[in-house]
């Protein structure tokens, strides 16, 4: 599995991030009338980042010996990459979300998520016209 993990790169991390990402911005929309509301994002390049890092170190993971043994958290989850966004403009009820910047942003997001989603689509076409030998 490792080296289908190589071949395909980071574009797996890129899609979840991604994903994450349209969901964080479609509960800021579905929650621009909620008071008190703080619209979050994520920082993509942070995650990224941090997803690649963890990508390279996969191979230096601690095992468990012992079946009392637990598992570590995770520090570069995406999670840890959530933020809260300021608002441009002050709202009366508190509310930081500016419903023409989050849907300018979720479909920036879209846009991006379908350009990975083709491009990781490219590389497994690759792969597969390489196994099948170029048919």
């Amino acid at each position: 599995m490792a080296g289908i993990d190589n071949a395909l790169g980071i574009s797996q991390q890129v899609l979840a991030i991604r994903a994450q990402r349209m969901n964080l911005l479609s509960a800021n929309i579905a929650n621009a009338d909620t008071p008190n509301y703080k619209a979050r994002d994520i920082d993509f390049r942070a995650a990224l980042s941090s997803a690649q890092d963890e990508r390279s170190m996969s191979g230096t993971r601690m095992a468990s010996t012992n079946e009392k043994h637990f598992a570590l958290t995770d520090s570069t989850s995406l999670g840890a990459h959530v933020q809260y966004r300021s608002a441009d403009s002050l709202s009366l009820n508190g509310n930081t979300v500016e419903p023409h910047r989050e849907h300018a942003q979720f479909m920036d997001n879209a846009m991006k998520y379908q350009a990975s989603l083709n491009l990781l689509d490219s590389r497994i076409k690759g792969l597969m016209g390489a196994i099948k030998g170029g048919q």
